[in-house]
């Protein structure tokens, strides 16, 4: 089969998005593991002291290497502490605005929603738009047509991966959108998830993060230098690899439409910097699984559940080495994907009663 005709749209506003309703993938009931209510529970419960250490000490990270890039500033020794910051910036955001998104960081709601604010902010995305988008990335997780944050379609898009390497198309689409929320307007998928009541506020956000680049912009040409944006929107550029690192080991080259997150999510052992920088986000099978757990509590839950999932990948460059030749092999045949063996003594997969798989597995 040639991969012009599977060509799939994975747009919300698509027939894929039929075809998902009709199949009983939307809104669907997913697999859970079996789990104790009461160690469940215990897993669940907020507290604020250790997103509170992790957030002071990302804050003292921020100081230290802006800091020092600024005293270092117009040498070489700058680079460095500015490689540093940008990571803290345009990467580990990724992670924070994810867990304070959920609530479920901090046991204090109005830590959750500044430190979410915040992390939107630095890496780029607006905050109701994202909370919407990924409210339903976890009702349908890669199911096509249904799920808006699906990294890459099949055939994979290579090109718009490689310019996200610096964050170049992301942050296009981005400014693209800001001024189109700014001036009263969402897209036409963003219709399909951003409720009618909320749209006010994806407005009002637009139009305060333009005011802030301008002020950068202003403050540039005022110094003659670009010293403020190295502080303020460059970051998310040169520092948002390491987001794009971690990301596409979540779900990329898995298995789509599947109602089991043993199947389409990858769970990753990760050294402690990454973790950190990551909060606990490797262990991404059991984050959708039960994403009421906060992050800090993930390895215990991966302990309590791993005997029912599929074995965790060793490292990020284990998850890479099948990674890259299934997104090879994409390129030549887009019904190909890794199938994730699960445990003999596994409970079996969850499907749609009503679902016809598209795909070949490995």
């Amino acid at each position: 089969m040639s991969a012009t005709t599977i060509t799939r749209d994975y747009s919300l506003v698509g027939p894929e998005a039929d075809k998902a309703v009709a199949a009983g993938l939307a809104s669907a009931r997913w697999y859970t593991p079996p789990i104790s209510r009461a160690e469940l529970k215990e897993l669940m419960r907020r507290d604020d002291g250790p997103a509170i250490r992790d957030t002071l000490i990302w804050f003292a990270a921020f100081i230290v290497s802006g800091g020092l890039g600024y005293y270092f500033w117009g040498t070489w020794a700058a680079v460095p502490f500015f490689i540093v910051y940008a990571v803290l910036y345009g990467s580990s955001t990724d992670s924070r605005w994810h867990e304070c998104g959920h609530r479920t960081a901090f046991k204090t709601q109005w830590m959750n929603d500044a430190v979410y604010q915040i992390a939107c902010f630095m890496i780029m995305r607006e905050p109701e738009i994202w909370r919407w988008s990924h409210t339903r990335h976890h009702t349908d997780t890669i199911i096509v047509g249904r799920d808006p944050e699906i990294i890459t379609p099949r055939p994979p898009d290579v090109l718009s991966l490689a310019l996200n390497v610096f964050a170049l198309k992301s942050a296009f689409s981005f400014f693209q959108k800001v001024f189109l929320h700014a001036r009263g307007r969402l897209t036409e998928e963003e219709a399909t998830f951003v409720p009618e009541s909320e749209r006010s506020k994806v407005y009002f956000v637009a139009r305060i993060y333009l005011a802030i680049y301008a002020l950068v912009l202003v403050a540039c040409f005022a110094f003659h230098s670009i010293l403020p944006a190295m502080y303020v929107g460059l970051p998310t550029l040169y520092g948002g690899w390491f987001a794009l690192y971690c990301g596409m080991t979540q779900h990329l080259g898995l298995a789509e439409d599947v109602l089991d997150h043993r199947l389409n999510a990858r769970t990753i052992y990760m050294n402690p910097i990454f973790r950190f920088l990551y909060w606990n986000m490797n262990y991404h099978v059991e984050h959708h699984i039960f994403p009421t757990v906060p992050y800090h509590a993930l390895p215990k839950l991966h302990e309590a559940i791993k005997a029912d999932c599929p074995t965790p990948y060793p490292s990020s460059i284990a998850a890479y080495r099948e990674i890259i030749p299934t997104l090879l092999r994409q390129l030549r045949d887009p019904t190909y994907f890794v199938r994730r063996e699960l445990p003999p003594s596994a409970q079996p997969e969850v499907t749609a009663t009503r679902v016809v798989k598209v795909g070949r597995a490995v």
